[in-house]
């Protein structure tokens, strides 16, 4: 048996702000540093195996994974003080287009709570400028395709270090939810989602406590 580990970074500034952050390069608060940290205690507490990372290439993403590797203290990822994962562009957030650094609370009274909410959590209506839920969905799955999910066919066992929207569809590219579902589906900051596979097949998946 082998596991796809799935970590929404910890909490970014822009999260603490309430801004649509999409694709901007914002850092991790405080507490966001400390979710990471503990993200790493649980793993390291249900004693998690690590093969392969994989990120994003935004900093929130790659600083949760350094954090949670350095606090399981997994030296086979360690060289010269950094810790070595593959990042790519296509884990990256939705990009949230013209909404990108708004509060969201003040683009809801410009908009309409409703058109917002539309822009949110439909799949398919994206933000002006932006994506859609259903564009990540497609910038995911080739990468996905591609990269991932050779190595968890092969029993090795991956931490794919990401965000709400991508990790959204990496949800649904492992056949856990369909995507008029997903919408729906909240994925919280700094806890690890693990996924076991059995022969390359999804057996059960749950949240580490």
């Amino acid at each position: 048996m082998n596991n796809l580990i799935l970590l929404r970074h910890g909490q970014s500034q822009w999260n603490l702000e309430n801004r649509f952050t999409g694709w901007e390069d914002v850092p991790l608060t405080d507490q966001g540093i400390e979710e990471a940290k503990i993200a790493g205690q649980l793993m390291k507490k249900s004693e998690i195996q690590i093969d392969v990372i994989f990120s994003s290439v935004l900093q929130r993403a790659t600083k949760t994974a350094e954090l949670a590797i350095k606090e399981m203290n997994l030296e086979q990822f360690f060289s010269n003080g950094q810790v070595v994962m593959t990042k790519d562009h296509s884990l990256n957030e939705r990009d949230y287009g013209d909404l990108v650094g708004l509060n969201k609370k003040e683009t809801a009274n410009k908009y309409g709570k409703e058109q917002v909410h539309i822009w949110r959590r439909s799949y398919d209506i994206p933000p002006p400028g932006g994506e859609s839920l259903e564009d990540v969905l497609t910038r995911v799955k080739p990468y996905f395709v591609r990269f991932i999910e050779p190595i968890i066919n092969k029993g090795q066992n991956v931490l794919i270090v990401a965000h709400g929207n991508s990790l959204r569809a990496s949800l649904i590219l492992v056949g856990l939810y369909k995507a008029e579902e997903i919408s729906k589906i909240e994925i919280p900051t700094g806890i690890p989602f693990v996924i076991n596979y059995e022969s390359g097949k999804v057996m059960n998946s749950k949240y580490l406590s």
